[in-house]
């Protein structure tokens, strides 16, 4: 177990005021895609800037995600999770059963969808069976024909918000090549919505520096492994979590 450097001393900060004043509260289960384009010289990650009038994050670039909808684990898909990333899922204590790894992976395909129009998706062998399936925001893929597709997913973290927040998250962070991208839904990014710009960054680049701690801390992890070449399932997982008042950072095992 080690600490995580200087660079979240301030974040450190204001958490230990937060767990001042507010109860423990238990975290919720959550999941990030970053999305990734190895076309060119430089890996470039999806990133979208959030509307200057949220509450949350105003004006500041992120990665599509959110929390886990009760009926992921039940939305039928164009391939299962491999049974790698559902073992790398599964690490850590307790153990993530099979149902809640599929949620997970699905929920970040969700949310990429939600929040950026981009789907993973392939065709469905019964289209009809799928469109009457998927419902709410799973409409643009039943509208294309598509169902969801997990198996492109890589597990790059696992982050817990620290105790003292008012909502904690136990996030994980995937992430897939841009080719996994199947369609597109038009008219989600504009002026008046939660993201109202989507850019491919450079790692490295200034949009990228600007970006929460441990998203950052999450984006050198996923650095360091494309620096090694393709993606693999076997590489060494991170947990960061917050443990005797310091974040720290283990390896899911």
């Amino acid at each position: 177990m080690t600490d995580i450097s200087q660079a979240e001393e301030k974040a450190k900060i204001h958490e230990g005021k937060e767990a001042d004043h507010h109860p423990y509260f238990r975290p919720k289960d959550a999941a990030t895609l970053i999305l990734v384009d190895r076309s060119g010289a430089v890996p470039k990650v999806l990133v979208g800037k959030r509307h200057d009038k949220v509450v949350f994050m105003p004006g500041k670039f992120v990665f599509p995600g959110g929390r886990v909808d009760k009926d992921d684990y039940r939305v039928p898909v164009a391939a299962p999770v491999t049974a790698e990333l559902e073992a790398n899922l599964a690490k850590g204590s307790p153990k993530t059963p099979a149902s809640r790894a599929k949620s997970l992976a699905i929920a970040a395909i969700r949310e990429a969808c939600e929040e950026t129009g981009l789907c993973l998706g392939r065709k469905a062998q019964d289209r009809t069976e799928g469109k009457a399936r998927l419902e709410g925001p799973w409409k643009p893929f039943a509208d294309a024909g598509l169902l969801p597709d997990p198996s492109s997913l890589f597990l790059i973290a696992r982050a817990i918000t620290p105790p003292g927040r008012v909502k904690r998250f136990d996030t994980r962070f995937f992430t897939a090549d841009a080719s996994a991208i199947t369609h597109r839904v038009e008219g989600v990014i504009h002026a008046d919505a939660e993201l109202v710009e989507l850019v491919w960054v450079e790692l490295g680049s200034k949009p990228l520096a600007d970006l929460h701690p441990m998203t950052r801390n999450v984006l050198n992890e996923l650095d360091t492994r494309l620096a090694t070449g393709p993606l693999r399932h076997d590489a060494p997982v991170p947990f960061f979590h917050f443990y005797g008042g310091k974040m720290q950072k283990d390896i899911l095992s």
